[in-house]
């Protein structure tokens, strides 16, 4: 008996860092739609090169009171509304999933501070493994959605750990 539970204990061991995240996040940017919002979101490009998938489950921010992860759908009117994606984010193994602007990103609701262009404020992804992931993440008023292909710069990399 003491046997097998030892082989069980090694192979539950051995099995875990195959759950662990590989996440670095790429081209990482926020920004409001006036100098008055109360609201701005945050845009970036997550790579996993885990063998797994990765599901970031919320994010957290010192800028605003509430942080969430957002995406727009279509109503059956055919209205465009953003809605909380309350089950997270699935970023694919070997694989990147875009937050940009009309699909999934990060919402902050209740500013506490004005987003101006050029700070750079921090943004924490949490996953679903109790990782975290604390992005440096610039503020850009000036960027257009044709910017937004994922050919920018890598603003944090590494694994996803507490």
């Amino acid at each position: 008996m003491k046997k097998l539970f030892l082989t069980t204990a090694a192979a539950v061991t051995f099995a875990l860092p195959a759950l662990a995240c590989d996440l670095e996040v790429h081209d990482a940017y926020a920004r409001t739609s006036t100098a008055m919002s109360q609201s701005g979101a945050a845009f970036m490009h997550v790579m996993n090169s885990s063998a797994t998938e990765c599901r970031i489950i919320g994010a957290r921010s010192d800028v605003a009171q509430r942080v969430e992860l957002h995406t727009h759908l279509e109503d059956e009117n055919g209205v465009m509304r953003m809605v909380e994606l309350e089950d997270g984010i699935t970023v694919p193994a070997q694989s990147m999933h875009a937050l940009e602007r009309g699909g999934d990103h990060v919402m902050f609701l209740g500013l506490n501070q004005r987003l101006s262009h050029g700070d750079e404020i921090l943004v924490t992804l949490v996953l679903e493994n109790g990782d975290e992931l604390v992005v440096p993440t610039t503020v850009d008023l000036e960027r257009t959605t044709e910017h937004d292909s994922g050919g920018g710069q890598t603003h944090t990399h590494g694994h996803g750990h507490n």
